[in-house]
């Protein structure tokens, strides 16, 4: 599963659903949560549910569905609509700890049985800061099972909820309790054995910007990152993924010690190398092919 680049698309827009694929991000998310106003929900729900049906074959593009908080009633009517088109995998937002995921879970089984898909095949990826709540659970996601896809983070929704007057300093860098969110959802992840997707960019103009955002969640740890629009798309891409001499580097790393079974430390380049190197050659080597979903 390739997640470098997460693009919402508006879900009540039939413009923005027909022209979503040839942004060509890993991951489309149908939005039915906070880009559609509670008038056209319904209209959103609709629309998503036939975009889906579209798609009887799937490419490398997966296609995936925010729906509203799993506690408002409106989460199962999101479900009930879309579930037929046999999403890849749900958006959950203002997630308020990981029994919210497991709850999401238990909803997606009876629906992958309603609707004769393989039980666990629709994946979840919550967005895991967005309640105060939540920021004192996300170690607990590690419990949540092989449904669980990764971890996004946010701060827009957590800085509402607390009164902050903005989230970022005057440099334009997060302020400090919304770093700690970004890093408690970074070693979250990676304590479940999933990626980590950094939040998103807001100034759709500022190509530099974005490429200068990527460039640091890639250096941290994020293994991708989310749009909110098409001309951001190339620009994720190209960060999250590893450049042919990360790959010449990291495969020769693995060739050394694999020639060498049994051994924790080798030299290669004047470089001491050891086990934590090794892991992170291989982590760089798998993102070059991905495994497919389904």
């Amino acid at each position: 599963m390739r997640l470098r680049s997460l693009l919402f698309v508006p879900g009540d827009s039939e413009r923005k659903l027909a022209r979503s694929a040839a942004a060509k991000a890993d991951v489309l998310i149908f939005d039915l949560e906070d880009s559609v106003v509670a008038a056209q929900k319904e209209v959103a729900r609709a629309r998503v549910a036939a975009h889906l049906e579209k798609f009887t074959e799937r490419g490398p593009t997966q296609l995936w569905v925010r729906i509203n908080p799993v506690d408002l009633p409106e989460a199962m009517l999101d479900l009930a609509a879309v579930m037929g088109g046999r999403p890849d995998g749900i958006i959950q937002p203002k997630t308020r700890s990981p029994d919210d995921l497991i709850r999401l879970a238990h909803y997606l089984d009876a629906f992958e049985a309603q609707h004769r898909l393989g039980p666990g095949t629709t994946k979840i990826l919550p967005v895991a800061t967005e309640t105060p709540e939540a920021i004192f659970s996300m170690g607990g996601f590690a419990r949540c099972g092989s449904r669980l896809a990764g971890l996004t983070w946010g701060a827009e929704d957590l800085s509402a909820a607390v009164g902050a007057t903005t989230n970022k300093q005057d440099d334009g860098s997060w302020s400090h309790p919304y770093q700690l969110a970004r890093s408690l959802c970074l070693f979250a992840a990676h304590a479940a054995g999933v990626p980590a997707i950094d939040t998103l960019f807001a100034d759709i103009r500022d190509a530099a910007g974005l490429r200068a955002a990527c460039v640091l969640a890639r250096r941290d740890g994020f293994g991708g990152k989310i749009a909110i629009h098409p001309d951001q798309v190339a620009v994720i891409n190209e960060c999250f993924t590893p450049s042919a001499e990360e790959l010449a580097h990291a495969r020769r790393i693995i060739a050394l010690f694999e020639a060498n079974p049994g051994v924790g430390t080798l030299a290669m380049d004047g470089q001491m190398l050891d086990i934590p190197h090794l892991r992170q050659a291989r982590r760089i080597a798998a993102q070059a092919d991905p495994p497919a979903t389904r």
